[in-house]
């Protein structure tokens, strides 16, 4: 068990956690343990209590680790810049790699990005396992992905994450979490080796069957680029 390993300094509060993942749609156990460095603990559920938690985390420019509808992730305040850059220390990332965002609905994808695609066609999209990149605007943080003018913009079909950025109020960058170019995970365990960096885990459980193809493939979301209108590139799939 986790809490095992992490011994003494971990305290762990249980209830559930819906989490529709490309994988499974079932309602997961879920633990949020506390990591060697001393942190909030909460219940990983959408009240007020455990998003208020994950909120204190993210607006003290910390950095967590979250289940999407896809494989695990690791997220902070886009609009941080202090965040950003602790996000890619964790991973070893290049700092020329960009990350895509996370918002709450669709509306918020306007704010952040210049949108080529009608809205019948987004929201048909989103929410979803897919990374839609388009032209950035001048309101995201220019030191996020300062080498580019585009950004991917998500939208997990998770109702967990999505209430999340609706309380913080700002795009989350969201990434894969493992070290850079590692394969991607599945469970908490897999990526042990980043929790004592991480202010926060979120454990689901496994988000795929073990054995199924989907946990075989490990895929991340879809990746099209979507900047210029009227065209589009799979740049990644999913």
């Amino acid at each position: 068990m986790i809490l095992s390993v992490l011994g003494p300094l971990a305290r762990s509060y249980r209830s559930t956690l819906e989490v529709k993942t490309g994988c499974l749609k079932k309602t997961f156990l879920a633990t949020i343990f506390a990591m060697t460095r001393p942190i909030a603990v909460g219940h990983v559920t959408r009240d007020a209590q455990s998003i208020d938690l994950a909120r204190t985390v993210l607006r003290s420019e910390g950095v967590l680790a979250v289940p999407t509808d896809t494989v695990y992730g690791i997220a902070a305040l886009a609009q941080s810049s202090t965040a950003i850059r602790k996000l890619y220390a964790i991973k070893q990332r290049d700092i020329h790699k960009p990350v895509a965002i996370c918002v709450a609905n669709v509306d918020e994808v306007y704010k952040w990005a210049q949108v080529t695609i009608s809205r019948q066609l987004l929201e048909a999209l989103l929410p979803g396992p897919v990374t839609l990149i388009f032209t950035r605007t001048h309101l995201l943080n220019p030191e996020l992905n300062p080498d580019t003018t585009s950004v991917g913009v998500r939208i997990p079909d998770s109702p967990y994450i999505k209430t999340l950025c609706e309380v913080v109020g700002c795009p989350l960058a969201l990434t894969s979490a493992n070290m850079s170019s590692a394969e991607s995970t599945l469970s908490v365990e897999e990526f042990s080796d980043l929790w004592p960096q991480l202010d926060l885990v979120v454990d689901a459980g496994p988000l795929c069957q073990l054995g199924s193809p989907q946990a075989k493939q490990r895929k991340g979301s879809t990746v099209v680029d979507l900047t210029a209108e009227g065209f589009f590139r799979v740049v990644r799939p999913g």
